[in-house]
């Protein structure tokens, strides 16, 4: 190994070890100029970071994606004749796909 080192680093052997105090993944995003100001000003209104209200608007964002989503599935499925499953018949088969 370390003559394996030695031939990539000429000898030197640099590591750059970063610990983070969080497990959460980080993620740079470049806002256009109307946008930091809102986020700041929600986040004092709310008494949180401003980091954490941009992840709580993330979050509520692709939640309103995903029921857009889900909503279109459900109007497809909806059409004349289409067979009504109770909660119970549709964990079962839901439960058998696994």
């Amino acid at each position: 190994m370390k003559a394996f080192v030695n031939r990539l680093t000429g000898g030197t052997l640099l590591v750059h070890s970063i610990h983070m105090a969080t497990s959460k993944t980080r993620l740079q995003i470049t806002l256009a100029p109307d946008v930091g100001p809102a986020i700041k000003l929600l986040a004092k209104r709310d008494r949180v970071p401003a980091a954490t209200k941009a992840a709580q608007l993330l979050r509520q964002a692709i939640e309103m994606e995903e029921d857009l989503y889900l909503s279109k599935i459900a109007e497809e499925r909806d059409v004349p004749g289409a067979k009504w499953l109770t909660e119970k018949e549709f964990w079962k088969a839901a439960m058998k796909k696994k």
